[in-house]
């Protein structure tokens, strides 16, 4: 109970740490999520209303890379940017950049994997609108987005979910580093090691926080849709 107390207490007097660890722990999620859906939105809406040779191939490469492993990625992008790497002159280890570029890896081919699903089962009759239309193939892919942007919410949402609970590509190389590239899950790891249980449960309650926030705010945005 007095960890919980003390955890109350960092929360209603917002502790400064608190604070920023939130602040980078947002910034890094918002953008790897708007990248990762600016691009795995297209590719994934390709992939699921077109045939063509070698489609097999490039899903099963990409269902592998839904599976990517976090550690594994975060050393990819590692070996990539330290100062031995073909982009170490870019000096980004260890920046809350180089930790975007991480979480883009790991989420691109989940948001692509996901709406390439949803369109296969779903777009057939907007594809055959389109074509009845005869809209050019830009036209046809915006379309397709959105007249399924509702349903496309959730593969947003994973990613948002994948990008702010992710702890391993992040440590790597961002190095937890405090008051610079500390995001709430490498801070909620080591303050539990620590043993500083109501630093790390301050952090997991906003975390929670952030979670209904995001669910209420999805759940609004759907029902909005319908009635539109």
């Amino acid at each position: 109970m007095d960890a919980f107390r003390q955890a109350m207490h960092l929360l209603f007097t917002l502790d400064p740490e608190l604070l920023q660890i939130l602040g980078v722990t947002m910034r890094m999620s918002f953008f790897s999520t708007t990248i990762s859906c600016l691009i795995g939105l297209p590719l994934g809406t390709l992939l699921g209303t077109h045939s063509f040779r070698g489609k097999a191939f490039l899903k099963k490469l990409l269902h592998t890379l839904m599976g990517l492993p976090p550690v594994v990625a975060g050393l990819l992008v590692y070996a990539l940017f330290t100062h031995y790497g073909p982009f170490g002159s870019l000096h980004l280890l260890f920046t809350v950049r180089v930790m975007v570029i991480a979480q883009c890896l790991l989420i691109t081919p989940v948001v692509t994997g996901l709406c390439a699903s949803y369109m296969e089962q779903s777009a057939a009759g907007i594809l055959e609108t389109a074509r009845g239309m005869g809209l050019p193939s830009g036209r046809v892919l915006l379309l397709c987005l959105t007249e399924s942007r509702t349903s496309l919410l959730s593969v947003v949402l994973s990613a948002f979910g994948r990008s702010i609970a992710e702890v391993g590509a992040v440590s790597i190389v961002g190095g937890n580093i405090q008051w610079k590239t500390r995001v709430m899950t490498t801070a909620i790891l080591l303050e539990t090691n620590k043993g500083n249980f109501s630093f790390a449960l301050a952090l997991g309650c906003i975390l929670l926080l952030i979670a209904f926030v995001v669910n209420v705010a999805a759940s609004w945005i759907v029902k909005e849709a319908r009635y539109d």
